[in-house]
């Protein structure tokens, strides 16, 4: 039978090596924050509870989180509980103060960090399926380059009895070459006790997590270890430097995702592409494109190169948006193409309209934004502006470089041009499209 799981996560930290205001568990990654990937690969595990351990600009941490993590569970409830750890004393200090809302929870806890984004659901599971009958179960694993890091001591047997800070260590030990990672799976009932034994004996005066680990094999525990699959799951974000190569990794993922279901990267080396973006099969994102989260895109589309989708933007199957374009919550529908040099900004677009070189839909008049509706088979000409709001029919055009004044509306098959724009006459739709829309040609 599967036992209930809660889940910590240590966000506390004042992260003042990356030398910026904001708090270290809020920094940008891939359209999501470093606590919020965290949490979210957490999350895949079904967690009964959550508790999320702060202190640093706390309020300003647990609004971000509570907006970001609404409604990414498909309709289930992420139940969190947001503690202040006080001035920070220790990891151990921190599960401490992260158990207080636990206190009669019974079942698996699961350890993690909102500073390392990168652990997958699938490791931590892991975690979870070794520790069975023991206290806890532990995360190691063998980098490259082991300085600094606490090192896995066993016994003669190979049973993991305890992990040694590399300050600690012999010159033997410094040759081991596995690796404490921090991520560990507790018996709620196991680790209370130890948590109420530990003491800061060390030269920081510190309580650390590392010694309910030798507490529990000195009550005999053996202790299980699963290994990071890959070493990148454990990477932390200490400074900027490790966020660009924490993104990189990220962003691989991601772009690796999208390809793996159909979609055709021509260069993802130049590609950035956030969470939460649906890209259907068949659809083409060419060199130095930038879709942020939010962006929905449908099967044999194109987009770039040299394209920037921000959110709310959607594309409807076959619609084309490309060099230097970029959309702004704007909708194109089936076959519409937006090519060149192009602002869409609130924005609606029909079926297989044409968006000409150089428009931009004005829709910021500087205290509110509105929005432009384009009808179907349109053709806006190249240079045209349209200050919205403004609706343009189906079928309707305007000459190159008209600008459509705020409140204009454009009539099915209009031609309008112009500045300020104005009606000159019906359109004369080529034989193709009077034949789809049931005229006679004249």
């Amino acid at each position: 039978m599967t036992r209930p799981l809660a889940v910590i996560c240590l966000a506390a930290g004042m992260g003042k090596r990356t030398k910026v205001s904001m708090p270290k568990v809020l920094l940008p990654l891939c359209g999501r924050t470093l606590a919020s990937s965290a949490l979210l690969a957490a999350a895949e595990l079904k967690p009964a509870r959550t508790v999320v351990v702060l202190h640093n600009q706390m309020e300003r941490v647990q609004a971000s989180l509570e907006k970001e993590l609404t409604g990414k569970f498909e309709g289930r409830s992420l139940s969190i509980d947001y503690v202040d750890q006080g001035a920070p004393n220790g990891t151990g200090h921190a599960v401490q103060v992260g158990m207080e809302p636990l206190k009669d929870f019974v079942g698996d806890v699961i350890v993690i960090y909102g500073d390392c984004p990168l652990m997958t659901a699938e490791t931590l599971q892991d975690m979870v399926d070794l520790r069975v009958d023991s206290a806890c179960s532990a995360l190691t694993a063998y980098p490259d380059d082991t300085t600094g890091l606490g090192r896995i001591l066993r016994n003669d047997e190979g049973n993991f009895v305890g992990i040694r800070e590399h300050k600690d260590c012999s010159d033997e030990e410094l040759m081991i070459d596995e690796i404490n990672c921090g991520f560990y799976c507790f018996d709620s009932e196991k680790l209370r006790p130890a948590l109420a034994r530990l003491q800061p004996n060390n030269a920081q005066g510190e309580y650390y997590l590392t010694d309910v680990i030798a507490d529990f094999v000195s009550q005999g525990e053996v202790l299980p270890t699963a290994e990071a699959a890959d070493i990148a799951e454990i990477m932390g974000v200490n400074s900027l430097s490790d966020l660009s190569l924490v993104q990189s990794v990220m962003q691989e993922r991601i772009l690796f995702e999208h390809m793996s279901n159909g979609v055709l990267i021509t260069d993802p080396a130049a590609t950035w592409i956030d969470h939460d973006v649906e890209i259907g099969s068949d659809t083409k994102i060419l060199p130095c494109t930038v879709i942020g989260s939010g962006c929905k895109i449908g099967n044999g589309c194109e987009v770039g190169p040299f394209s920037h989708l921000r959110g709310g933007t959607v594309l409807d199957d076959g619609a084309a948006l490309g060099n230097f374009v970029e959309a702004k919550n704007a909708h194109l529908g089936a076959g519409a193409k937006a090519k060149h040099l192009t602002y869409l900004g609130d924005a609606v677009v029909g079926a297989n309209a044409n968006i000409g070189c150089g428009t931009i839909t004005a829709n910021y008049d500087g205290v509110n934004k509105h929005q432009t509706k384009i009808g179907a088979r349109a053709f806006i000409g190249s240079g045209t502006v349209l200050c919205a709001p403004v609706e343009v029919g189906d079928e309707a055009m305007t000459a190159a470089g008209a600008v459509v004044k705020p409140g204009s509306t454009i009539k099915a098959q209009e031609l309008w041009l112009g500045v300020p724009a104005r009606y000159l006459r019906q359109r004369e739709l080529p034989a193709a499209a009077s034949a789809s829309t049931g005229e006679k040609k004249q």
